[in-house]
């Protein structure tokens, strides 16, 4: 890595035509530089590189898991590979199984049986393995530095774990992501039915939801809270969060005149 990162200060130096004794100086910090960045990722556990190319399959960390939605998707088919199940993984689902509260423990149970149903799915190879990577604690950083050794993506539904995977060099797909990605397109100009149910954060407004969960933000609803409404959209923005619409009433359905009910 010195060498390397030598001969780039070195091509750098000659570029700008410094003079012969910051040669080395420059080769010297830039492998300075390279030897901290990959020290500082070791001590978390993980290796920082460039991102990795899915060819060992893909990893399913917790969330993944008992989010539930990963054996929905692997069931029509579009999954290729195999789905990788680290045993660490199991324990972190067994200790939520085993939890004193009664919302961690049912995550746990379920998590269990997402795993049962991906393994009764006709064409879904399920791997549960047993590599560890004992130099780090947290189960993030040990499903990221397997997914680096096995060449494999990291399946999940956590937002920073995704982040982190996306900085460390590891190929994160979301089902959070996929799931946006394939809400039905709404363009201005459209006309949706939609049930208003509650108000919305500025005045005047009423909040209803689409059927895929899309939020939809009516001017002049308020009043019509509680009531199916049709609605023009006027914008659409994607969040992280997911989608939200923007709409106003249809002429032929009464407005709030901002006044108080």
């Amino acid at each position: 890595m010195l060498t390397s990162a030598t001969v780039v200060g070195l091509t750098l130096a000659l570029a700008l035509r410094l003079p012969v004794a910051l040669m080395a100086l420059a080769g010297l910090a830039a492998g300075s530089v390279a030897v901290g960045l990959d020290l500082a990722g070791r001590a978390n556990g993980i290796s920082a590189g460039p991102a990795t190319v899915s060819s060992g399959g893909k990893l399913i960390d917790t969330s993944a898991i008992i989010d539930g939605r990963v054996a929905d998707v692997a069931a029509t088919g579009f999954l290729e590979g195999a789905l990788i199940v680290p045993r660490f993984v199991l324990r972190e689902l067994q200790r939520l199984a085993d939890a004193g509260d009664a919302q961690r423990r049912n995550r746990g149970k379920r998590g269990f049986e997402v795993l049962q149903r991906l393994q009764g799915l006709p064409g879904v190879a399920v791997e549960i393995v047993d590599d560890d990577v004992v130099e780090a604690r947290e189960v993030d950083l040990k499903l990221l530095e397997l997914a680096r050794r096995r060449r494999a993506a990291v399946l999940t539904t956590d937002y920073n774990l995704n982040r982190l995977a996306e900085v460390s060099g590891i190929m994160a797909l979301n089902v959070n992501d996929l799931a946006n990605a394939l809400k039905p397109v709404v363009l201005p100009g459209e006309v949706l039915r939609v049930s208003l149910l509650r108000e919305g954060k500025e005045s005047g407004q009423g909040v209803g939801f689409l059927e895929d969960g899309t939020m939809v933000v009516v001017d002049q609803g308020r009043s019509l809270v509680g009531q199916e409404v049709s609605v023009t959209v006027t914008s659409a923005l994607q969040t992280s969060a997911g989608r939200m619409i923007f709409a106003r009433l249809r002429a032929d359905e009464p407005k709030d005149d901002g006044g108080d009910r």
